[in-house]
């Protein structure tokens, strides 16, 4: 067992606030007889001197009782589950997320684990890597001790991923994915024999659910530069696993990059999943689609990105009006169209949908239909119609103001009566 205690790098890289709570925690876990630890990869994230303050702490003993004791003397929103002997502390601008050390087993490759209560020593064994594997003590008696059953600093050191037994990715394919997200976001490598496990056993993917495998894609693309992983899982044929067609190529990278530079935070994802099937044939995205579960709107997206591709010749025709590429455009998401406008190497066709999402889109009459009805046009299909005819003239340029629309409406209606 390790001897090295980090007492100083914690109090050195840990924010004073953040400090203080975990030294009172830790007091208050040996007050109750309990033991605390700092465990996964708020160590590892600590040893290598990068910034994490979402910490995991697990307790031997009752999580439940010392996350409420906790709570008691701080502000502080607290989320329990008392199925899994889990709580949630939230705090402005870090959280805690407390567990009770236990021993999982598997009942066969792919199920969701079975869950006893254990020591810090079983709840270490359970974790992915021995990176992730490796605890800080928090109680005062033994406060900063390093808890490395598995190597776990020595691997950081030689930039390893290591698995901790040989049946690690049989148990659990998800490791599968987690093993290439570290390694690209660390610049690790896999450890040669965990490598070879994973070729081996990269099959056991088929073991696990869609809605599990689609939690770890999510994970990787929301990573800061996602690209490498997906083709290091491209290059491991991990991705095939997905489906046969899915490519991790230099083309994906280069969209990627383009997503980044152009779209809004909160449309990265679903763009990055576009991008990611836009490849691929609307029977083989359906394919995928019901492998993964995607939701409802992610889907749809997805879908309309490749509905869309179909149909971009016709926004290279000539003599396009601007109301005709609307019509041609307002019925897909923004996300599939500005999937559509970062996938296209078409200069012709990315200028009609960047008009469309620039402009276009966001082209509205400025009269409404009670201002209509009081220059004389009557509910009905009539009111429809001279809304759409509005639409189409603003769309085009030829009204500007009010006026120019009410004047429209009255000639419209001359020429009606």
């Amino acid at each position: 067992m390790c001897s090295i205690n980090l007492s100083s790098e914690i109090e050195e890289h840990l924010p004073l606030r953040l400090l203080k709570l975990m030294k009172e925690a830790g007091e208050k876990a040996e007050e109750l007889g309990q033991r605390l630890y700092l465990v996964g990869g708020g160590v590892r994230d600590l040893l290598l001197q990068r910034p994490n303050f979402d910490l995991d702490l697990v307790v031997e003993g009752d999580a439940l009782k010392l996350a409420k004791c906790l709570a008691e003397t701080s502000r502080v929103k607290l989320v329990v589950h008392p199925r899994f002997g889990t709580a949630k502390l939230s705090y402005t601008d870090f959280s805690l997320d407390l567990a009770t050390a236990r021993l999982e087993t598997y009942a066969k490759p792919g199920a969701l684990p079975m869950v006893i209560p254990g020591t810090i020593i079983d709840d270490l064994i359970r974790r992915d890597f021995s990176i992730n594997a490796m605890a800080i003590c928090l109680t005062p008696e033994r406060y900063g001790e390093l808890i490395d059953p598995y190597n776990g600093k020595n691997d950081l050191e030689n930039r390893l991923i290591r698995i901790l037994y040989q049946r690690s990715f049989v148990d659990d394919a998800t490791r599968i994915f987690r093993a290439l997200r570290y390694e690209q976001r660390l610049g690790f490598q896999l450890e040669s024999n965990t490598a070879k496990l994973l070729q081996r056993n990269v099959s056991m993917i088929n073991t696990i659910s869609g809605n599990r495998i689609r939690h770890e894609l999510e994970l990787i693309l929301k990573e800061n530069r996602p690209e490498p992983a997906i083709q290091r899982a491209d290059e491991l044929r991990v991705l095939k696993q997905l489906h046969p067609s899915l490519k991790g190529n230099g083309w994906l990278a280069n969209k990627f990059e383009q997503v980044r530079q152009l779209a809004k935070p909160s449309q990265i994802l679903t763009l990055y999943l576009c991008i990611l099937i836009y490849p691929l044939s609307k029977e083989e995205n359906e394919q995928f689609l019901y492998r993964l579960n995607f939701p409802k709107r992610s889907a749809q997206a997805m879908r309309h990105a490749l509905n869309l591709k179909a149909q971009l010749p016709d926004l290279a025709k000539p003599h396009l009006k601007p109301s005709d590429v609307y019509q041609l455009l307002h019925n897909y998401t923004s996300q599939a169209v500005q999937a559509n406008a970062i996938a296209s190497d078409s200069p012709v066709i990315n200028q009609q949908l960047q008009l469309y999402l620039n402009k276009l889109h966001y082209v509205k009459p400025l009269l409404n239909g009670e201002a209509i009805k009081g220059l004389g046009v009557p509910p009905g299909p009539q009111l429809g119609r001279i809304l759409q005819i509005l639409h189409v003239a603003k769309l085009n340029g030829r009204v500007k103001t009010k006026k120019q629309e009410e004047e429209l409406v009255r000639s419209w209606l001359a020429g009606n009566s």
